[in-house]
């Protein structure tokens, strides 16, 4: 009894453990969030990776814009977001700015998070007409994301800005490039759910010779601890679980159908005939169990089935000088949430 309890229950209670514990994680992961720098010149560049010249430049196209018609442009290039998402990272960034004037909210930020190679164009509530999402996508994956893959970050950033300001004074964004290669703006979720299963996968084969508490544990642990690493967010995170439950739950299907055959007939084949493994000692031993079980009954009773056969993700520079000194803040303006995410 005791072996049992060890074999079966243990792993089960410690699964029980851990997954409340990825779930009260959260809070940790407020507290080590990355902080918002403090907003004094229109382009912060704690990387580092624009030059004072090229910080000039984007800081003169701002200043102009808001001279000409009251909104305000904002670049701000950090390393990373994590552990939270670029989308995350750039509300929390308005928000605590407040760009843009109140009651107008024409505030637009431009955030680059250069080692996670994403970007994200935030617009507020006031210019969510003249720059939709669809057009801020566009602008990410014409005008950003070519240059940025050919490391030249500030050809992007100056490009880009041009085309929003242009854009804010209510010109229209010109036809689509013709050379334009637009990426998948999930192909981020899509690739830490396949990183998920294939956690899981390893869950149930590093698990093939334990009980099934440990198969199942495992199973989930993994995609889970894999999707929190990723930081892709909490959906993805509790799709990577339900991942993990139905791989641990195929690989534990064998014991429930074995159980269900002691009270009816046998089929021509079972779920355990595909899940037969001859380098693992518990499954041969469950397959001649099986079999010495069901050759009783076809002679007790009188049944015929035919049986299967066997087989044998840095660190931070210094922020940019700016030409407008402490002048420069935010006008109370909120954002929507608008805008649109992208990466290289």
């Amino acid at each position: 009894m005791l072996r049992n309890f060890f074999r079966h229950v243990l792993p089960v209670l410690a699964f029980a453990l851990v997954l409340p514990a990825l779930v009260l994680a959260a809070p940790v992961r407020a507290q080590t969030r990355v902080p918002v720098p403090p907003l004094i010149s229109p382009v912060i560049d704690i990387t580092g990776t624009l030059s004072a010249a090229e910080i000039a430049q984007l800081e003169q196209q701002a200043l102009a814009l808001q001279k000409r018609n009251g909104s305000q442009l904002q670049i701000l290039i950090v390393p990373s977001t994590r552990p939270e998402t670029i989308e995350a990272y750039a509300q929390r960034a308005f928000d605590t700015w407040k760009l843009g004037r109140q009651g107008v909210d024409d505030g637009v930020l431009l955030l680059v998070a250069k080692d996670d190679r994403t970007v994200r164009i935030q617009t507020g509530y006031g210019l969510e007409g003249a720059i939709p999402d669809i057009t801020a996508g566009r602008v990410i994956q014409e005008y950003l994301v070519p240059k940025f893959r050919r490391g030249d970050m500030a050809g992007g950033l100056n490009d880009a800005t041009l085309v929003i300001a242009s854009l804010m004074n209510g010109e229209a964004l010109p036809a689509p490039m013709a050379a334009h290669v637009g990426a998948p703006s999930g192909i981020r979720s899509f690739f830490a759910l396949f990183l998920a299963l294939c956690a899981a996968l390893l869950g149930r084969w590093l698990t093939r010779n334990r009980a099934s508490g440990w198969r199942i544990g495992l199973c989930v642990i993994l995609p889970a601890a894999t999707a929190f690493a990723l930081s892709v967010g909490w959906p993805v995170l509790l799709l990577s679980i339900a991942i993990g439950l139905f791989v641990g739950a195929v690989s534990i299907s064998e014991a429930a159908v074995a159980a269900a055959g002691r009270h009816g007939r046998r089929t021509a084949w079972r779920i355990e005939d595909f899940l037969y493994d001859p380098d693992a000692q518990d499954s041969v031993r469950r397959r001649a169990e099986r079999d010495a079980r069901d050759n009783r009954r076809s002679s007790d009773d009188g049944w015929s089935w035919s049986s299967g056969s066997d087989s044998s993700s840095s660190s931070s520079s210094s922020s940019s000088s700016s030409s407008s000194g402490s002048s420069w803040s935010g006008g109370g303006g909120s954002s929507g949430g608008g805008g649109a995410s992208g990466s290289w």
